[in-house]
């Protein structure tokens, strides 16, 4: 199985990412957000992606343009951009990418975006999952 998500959706991903100040991201320090001490998400800390509604204010609608574009993308799509990640992580390599698809599938919760959002270096993750595809970033 080959990535089918539009790697141009996943640079502008990386840019709007990119683009976004370090005050925005979450405390990389706190445990209940799914990262290890080195801001990378803990695979096996599913609580973090089980249990993100927690951490949503429902009052943070629309106003971030990262939040909205990963939101917009559908079902399919947002899974495929956790399992992109993870190959990014190094979590899964790219001839896993069917057990990474499933794993995404298995804990999606709607809550793609915060879930990402939160990952401090997520613009790296993705520039390398996107290159264990024989894709670039266009920056």
């Amino acid at each position: 199985m080959m990535l089918s998500l539009d790697p141009d959706k996943v640079s502008y991903i990386i840019t709007l990412m990119r683009e976004r100040s370090e005050g925005d991201l979450l405390d990389a320090s706190n445990p209940e957000n799914g990262l290890d001490r080195d801001g990378d998400f803990d695979l096996a800390h599913e609580e973090a992606f089980d249990e993100l509604d927690d951490h949503v204010s429902p009052d943070n609608e629309g106003g971030d343009e990262l939040e909205t574009f990963i939101n917009e993308l559908a079902e399919d799509e947002q899974i495929e951009l956790v399992a992109l990640v993870w190959i990014g992580l190094n979590d899964y390599d790219a001839d896993e990418w069917s057990d990474a698809i499933e794993a995404a599938e298995e804990r999606y919760n709607g809550q793609t975006a915060p879930y990402l959002i939160g990952m401090p270096r997520l613009a790296d993750y993705l520039e390398e999952g996107l290159e264990a595809f024989g894709h670039s970033y266009d920056g």
